[in-house]
């Protein structure tokens, strides 16, 4: 009778648990290596709301290699960025360079989403700082105050269209235009060109 009980009773989801992997010293020599990921907030005045911005950056080249903006941000919406990031900046599941992304301990980057989809993928592993160590995340954290002090604190945004439209603006200023002492003072876009085409100097950075 017990076990007649057993098959007629819903079956427990059984639940993966993926290993929580510590960030780590690590020596960057190139693009695509390690990208920091973050979410920063912004404010409407019109509907007194709040929108989220989720960016990730490549600490060699310093470009926003792909952000997504809107009302809520839930793991899906880092995800299908992410995803879109990979395809723009050629990396593939056959690809033998290993990405690594590094976030905070946000509900995000600990939700099942996230970790499946990093578990998905051969080419990806994914390490999260401890806690209260935003030095760990010091590029993407860096770009987030620019942006605060050069586009936030500039406009009032009325409407969320109008919020979207001058993020996407200061990011495109941001790569393209926005020179970078660290850079040789050029933009990221001009600075990674420059290394593809062998122009720059080798250098590693220690992260």
């Amino acid at each position: 009778m017990c076990r007649e009980l057993d098959i007629l009773l819903p079956q427990r989801e059984k639940k993966v648990k993926y290993p929580r992997r510590l960030a780590k010293n690590r020596i960057v020599t190139g693009p695509n290596q390690l990208w920091q990921v973050d979410i920063k907030y912004g404010y409407v005045t019109s509907s007194r709301r709040f929108f989220f911005l989720a960016s990730a950056i490549d600490v060699f080249d310093r470009t926003i290699v792909g952000h997504y903006r809107g009302k809520s941000c839930e793991a899906t919406d880092v995800v299908r960025m992410l995803q879109k990031a990979m395809l723009v900046r050629g990396i593939h599941a056959d690809s033998d360079q290993q990405l690594i992304i590094r976030t905070d301990n946000g509900p995000q980057f600990c939700s099942h989403k996230f970790n499946e989809f990093c578990s998905s993928q051969p080419t990806v592993e994914h390490e999260r700082i401890p806690p209260r160590s935003p030095n760990l995340n010091a590029y993407i954290e860096s770009f987030h105050s620019l942006l605060e002090r050069e586009c936030y604190q500039i406009f009032e945004f009325i409407t969320f269209e109008q919020a979207y439209r001058e993020v996407d603006n200061y990011i495109r200023f941001y790569n393209e235009r926005r020179y970078h002492g660290s850079l040789n003072d050029w933009p990221p876009r001009e600075f990674l060109k420059r290394w593809q085409a062998g122009l720059v100097q080798s250098m590693e950075l220690a992260m």
